[in-house]
């Protein structure tokens, strides 16, 4: 195993990437994650996540593209990269009959930089019992321990799909607060994927939209918010709107929801509208949900 990692610039890199399936495909996927952030990495099920995570782990082979982990081909340096990830499933991969202080045992003798020190810590700050079958523990019991393996090799990458999907309110703060606190050494890099777009706004810095397995959008979260914004108008009001400004539309009874990008262009058009923040939930559903058809308003003749 090499004991220094060489210099990058980037935690992860992916360059059209393609993995084919009956019925679905992950068609030329490129994207960045540079290193010291928290890439949020979000798509509605069946969008390729888990799949674009599987490829950058070299579980499964992938027809096409290049993947870049901390420097290295994972492919080619896969035993020796081991050593700096951490990875983090929704589903916890540990026997059931094992407790945490067999874990210990277990992977003190596969990682070199196993901290049994850090580990025991973990385990007394989340209230893990560490003689305990991990079998009997609740999810949220299940996943703290996931994290504390995660975190007590001094890995320099966190991958993790999921990690706080099915935790109460409590747990999955207590986790954030955790994941913050990794990314304070400047080399602690986090790609995150999750459903929970309230956890990713709290704590993301970068955010990769995927859907139908080709990446929509990969930019940092401020910019990205920056770049969209809501408009709720009468539906006379949407015609108005420049067309190649409109993301997504919804029209109700009284009234219409518009989703724009490029506001400073919309608002040279249309210096009336109101515009406000949007939310990563409404880009989202506005990305994947389009355009409702907005009817021509009639013309009406003055009456002379």
């Amino acid at each position: 195993m090499q004991n220094k990692l060489p210099e990058y610039e980037n935690a992860i890199s992916i360059t059209g990437l393609t993995k084919q399936y009956d019925g679905f495909t992950l068609k030329d996927v490129s994207l960045s994650v540079p290193k010291g952030c928290i890439m949020g990495f979000v798509g509605q099920n069946g969008a390729g996540k888990t799949t674009t995570i599987h490829s950058m782990l070299n579980m499964i082979p992938i027809d096409a593209g290049t993947i870049s982990i901390l420097g290295y081909d994972y492919s080619r340096e896969e035993t020796s990269l081991k050593e700096y990830i951490g990875v983090v499933f929704d589903e916890m991969g540990f026997h059931k009959q094992f407790s945490p202080t067999q874990l210990n045992n277990i992977f003190r003798h596969i990682y070199k930089n196993w901290d049994e020190e850090v580990f025991f810590s973990y385990l007394q700050r989340f209230a893990l019992p560490p003689k305990r079958n991990c079998g009997k523990f609740s999810r949220g019991m299940q996943m703290k321990l996931q994290i504390a393996v995660a975190l007590s090799h001094h890995a320099k990458l966190l991958i993790m799909d999921e990690p706080t999907s099915g935790l109460d309110p409590i747990v999955r703060n207590e986790m954030l607060d955790v994941f913050l606190e990794f990314v304070q050494e400047e080399d602690h890099t986090i790609f995150l994927s999750s459903h929970i777009t309230s956890d990713l706004d709290r704590i993301a810095d970068y955010i990769t939209f995927i859907n139908n397995g080709q990446i929509l959008f990969s930019d940092e979260q401020n910019t990205m918010k920056e770049q969209h914004k809501m408009i709720r108008c009468t539906k006379e009001d949407c015609l108005t709107i420049p067309s190649e400004s409109i993301v997504g539309t919804r029209l109700g009874s009284f009234g219409a929801e518009v989703l724009i990008k490029h506001p400073e262009r919309v608002m040279a058009a249309c210096p009336s509208l109101l515009m406000e923040d949007a939310t990563l939930d409404e880009i989202m559903i506005y990305y994947v949900s389009g355009k409702d058809a907005i009817p021509e308003q009639p013309h009406q003749e003055v009456a002379k």
